[in-house]
């Protein structure tokens, strides 16, 4: 499964598209206390992702692979 669309939202929650057309939020803050995510405290880093279509990654080294996104993801906010 390939992520089409994501889309940094306040609160550090990423819209998330999948090419199967099923959309979700997915919330990063329970992550922002490990070491890799803790730069992504600063939202002008949060907000500068990059879709990988397997992965969300951060310019930091942080990333978040598909599997953990469409798991974890839920359909409103």
């Amino acid at each position: 499964m390939n992520i089409t669309e994501v889309i940094p939202q306040d609160d550090y929650v990423l819209y998330v598209k999948a090419e199967d057309g099923r959309t979700g939020f997915f919330d990063v803050k329970p992550y922002l206390s490990s070491e890799a995510f803790e730069p992504l405290k600063d939202k002008q880093l949060f907000a500068r992702l990059h879709n990988g279509g397997y992965f969300v990654e951060w310019d930091c080294g942080a990333d978040i692979s598909v599997d953990t996104l469409l798991a974890r993801w839920s359909v409103s906010r």
